[in-house]
């Protein structure tokens, strides 16, 4: 049953992969020149990257990629360098073409040359994580406890984030400012001024990143940093991520589609390029399937987690990923006041450890039945982490009893994380004598789950077939996942998605995809 899984989601999975391989963004575009060493705004605080990509869409296209017309500018110096070029690209002063053959060859060698450079400062930054990971160590045991700092304000972040670290927290998550998933830009500089989350910049990854490695060494465990590759610049984060060493990202296939109206195909082409990048980066992903459960119910819906980590899977194996960078999600959001909801629970995440045994996978603590009832919120996260301790979970994030009602205080942070540390401390072993018996309710359940996201996956596959889309996509649009009905002819995002020509030159995805560095 496990092999028919993986062979359906593969099967679902390989038009779409075809698909992301005849079509550009202008992200992926952006992407690229970031690695060739672009970057700052304007005085409105638009990125000349952008400025950029903009000017030479409208002259030539991005159909053959951004890169030789922009390097062949350079050559027939336009401009003495890329920060300049977009600078007169911004007020109309550069004209751009698409060169002949001799010329052409010129301008695709010079821009691999620029690319490879920041390939090349991404490597050096995964040795320096391998580096620092040696001499100060991986946190003693699993679960790794994930705590989320996020106040809008970096300078605020930073010491928050050093004290959860002393307090037990193995990876600092700063969740992004509201709504930035939906600017087709991203913000530049240090940011202080964030809406229920702070800005993902380059130069606040750098100075989280500082201050982590600094309270690494006071710890004596390597403090991991997440924030989110996903929106409408998932490709240049991704790209910002590797080159100031972020250790895990926010990186799902279909979250961006579902719960933010991201064009399909826009999603897909981005997703691949972006974990092409983590791959590179030795960074690990985390999945998105908890959010499926904040919409749809946690039992009925269960398969559809399972579907949705499977796809997950196939994608990120096809972008190069590793296991161990594999960060599948779910979630304890079945209703707590339903018989055995808890017997649920533990069927659900034993099956996801069974399935990726290798996988570093993602607990996610209840939100969707948080009250407001402090005392029964802190109880069923005492439950959450008894879950996840009992089923191996790898990545546990810490449940807030304050979840529902507001930000949570440093206070609740530090209960929470008491919390953790009991259950972790009283029964963080357990696991090894935690053996349900065959046939008895939790494997059943596990069994009908699988077997429900094995049906799941032949109706995609098999029963899906129109206007010449892969099936997946027409399956996202009828609402399988989710409850959300998202076709790929719509959604924010859309007019950013490029069918490649013939001679579509991208030297990132050159260098990704054969391993070189020059």
């Amino acid at each position: 049953m496990v092999r028919k899984a993986r062979r359906l989601a593969a099967k679902a999975g390989e038009p779409v992969v075809a698909m992301t391989k005849s079509h550009t963004t202008v992200s992926v575009e952006r992407a690229t020149l970031r690695l060739a060493g672009l970057s700052g705004a304007d005085h409105e605080k638009v990125p000349w990257v952008n400025h950029l990509v903009d000017a030479v869409r409208a002259q030539v296209g991005l159909e053959h990629g951004v890169t030789t017309p922009v390097f062949d500018a350079l050559l027939r110096d336009e401009a003495p360098d890329l920060l300049t070029l977009a600078q007169k690209a911004a007020s109309g002063s550069v004209q751009f073409r698409l060169p002949g053959k001799d010329d052409r060859a010129a301008a695709k060698r010079a821009g691999r040359r620029e690319v490879s450079r920041g390939i090349r400062k991404i490597d050096r930054q995964r040795a320096v994580r391998d580096e620092l990971i040696a001499r100060v160590g991986n946190p003693p045991k699993t679960p790794w406890i994930y705590l989320i700092v996020a106040t809008g304000d970096i300078y605020e972040d930073i010491p928050q984030a050093q004290t959860a670290a002393r307090e037990g927290a193995d990876v600092i998550a700063v969740i992004r400012s509201t709504g930035q998933s939906l600017l087709d830009f991203v913000p530049e500089g240090a940011t202080r001024e964030g809406f229920a989350g702070t800005y993902a910049t380059q130069e606040n990854f750098r100075l989280m990143r500082a201050a982590l490695d600094d309270v690494s060494d006071e710890v004596g465990r390597y403090v991991r940093l997440t924030n989110y590759a996903s929106g409408l610049c998932m490709p240049e984060i991704a790209a910002l991520a590797g080159m100031e060493r972020l250790d895990m990202m926010l990186n799902d296939s279909m979250y961006g589609i579902l719960f933010r109206d991201i064009n399909p195909i826009r999603t897909f082409v981005d997703q691949r390029f972006s974990r092409q990048v983590h791959a590179r980066a030795g960074i690990i992903i985390n999945t998105g399937e908890d959010n499926y459960l904040t919409t749809a119910d946690a039992v009925d819906a269960a398969h559809t987690v399972t579907v949705s980590q499977l796809l997950n899977e196939y994608f990120a194996k096809e972008a190069g990923l590793k296991p161990w960078q594999m960060g599948l999600g779910h979630a304890f959001e079945v209703n707590p006041d339903i018989p055995d909801s808890f017997r649920i629970e533990l069927a659900h995440a034993l099956l996801a450890r069974e399935l990726f045994p290798k996988a570093p996978l993602k607990w996610m603590p209840p939100t969707k039945h948080m009250t407001g009832d402090v005392f029964r919120g802190y109880l069923l996260d005492g439950f959450f982490n008894l879950a996840g301790v009992l089923t191996d979970q790898s990545i546990l994030l810490v449940g807030m009893m304050t979840e529902a009602v507001v930000t949570p205080f440093l206070s609740d942070r530090d209960l929470a994380l008491q919390n953790v540390r009991y259950v972790m401390n009283a029964a963080g072993s357990l696991s090894e004598d935690f053996n349900p018996p065959k046939n008895g309710f939790i494997q059943t359940r596990a069994k009908m789950v699988l077997g429900e996201a094995v049906d799941l996956l032949e109706s995609i596959v098999y029963d899906r077939d129109e206007q010449g889309l892969p099936p997946l996509l027409t399956a996202i649009a009828d609402g399988t996942f989710g409850l959300m009905k998202r076709p790929a002819t719509a959604g924010k995002g859309l007019d950013g998605v490029v069918t490649r020509a013939d001679d579509y030159d991208n030297p990132a995805i050159t260098l990704l995809e054969t391993g070189a560095d020059r």
